[in-house]
């Protein structure tokens, strides 16, 4: 199955776009956390946020 194209675009409502990124975030931050324990390796992740906030 072949999935169709995905325009990136801004999400204008500043509540639904905080929550987006913590999803996002989180999302990332577990798969990180799975790659170091699978792999037995260290994994750095830098998140910055809207305002330039590194997490």
């Amino acid at each position: 199955m072949v999935r169709g194209n995905f325009v990136m675009k801004r999400i204008e409502n500043a509540a639904n776009r905080l929550v987006t990124f913590t999803k996002r975030r989180n999302g990332l931050l577990k798969k990180a956390f799975e790659l170091s324990v699978l792999c037995n390796v260290d994994v750095a992740v830098i998140i910055s946020s809207q305002k330039r906030k590194t997490l």
